[in-house]
């Protein structure tokens, strides 16, 4: 997503986010990032879909299983990986060029989780640049050197 705006005093922003599929590293969450990597999910999902195989093999005919069932079984698996891929962080830029007024360049960096809230929040700075030529400090930009 990429936003052209104008601020009010005559200098071209532009507004875009990206996706972060690693959380970023913070000076607060050193100490606990103990992370081994994406192997241990690997192995649990291949457990789980052993498992699952086994139990539908040794299912008797018999056995009647309603389809109410299986599409719940689906949804509670389904609900960690969805959750996970919606709460990943993007990181939103908004950056100017030096003008011939010799306005300075500026660059603006922050973080927001989840796409509705990056899609607001866009727009709120795309706004604020508008009226007050630069992103408001108090949300989640903050200037970069």
């Amino acid at each position: 997503m990429t936003r052209l705006v104008r601020g009010a005093d005559g200098r071209m922003w532009t507004v875009h986010s990206r996706i972060e599929w690693r959380n970023p590293v913070e000076s607060d969450d050193f100490e606990h990032d103990v992370s081994g990597g994406a192997l241990p999910g690997i192995m649990m999902g291949g457990m789980l879909v052993v498992m699952v195989v086994v139990l539908i093999a040794w299912t008797p005919e018999q056995v009647v299983v309603p389809a109410w069932l299986i599409l719940a079984l689906i949804f509670l698996f389904a609900f960690f990986p969805v959750r996970w891929a919606l709460r990943r962080p993007h990181t939103l830029v908004a950056e100017s060029k030096a003008t011939a007024d010799e306005l300075p360049p500026e660059r603006w960096i922050g973080s927001v989780r989840g796409p509705m809230a990056v899609r607001q929040e866009a727009s709120r700075v795309a706004r604020t640049i508008e009226m007050h030529s630069l992103p408001d400090v108090e949300g989640p930009l903050q200037p970069v050197d």
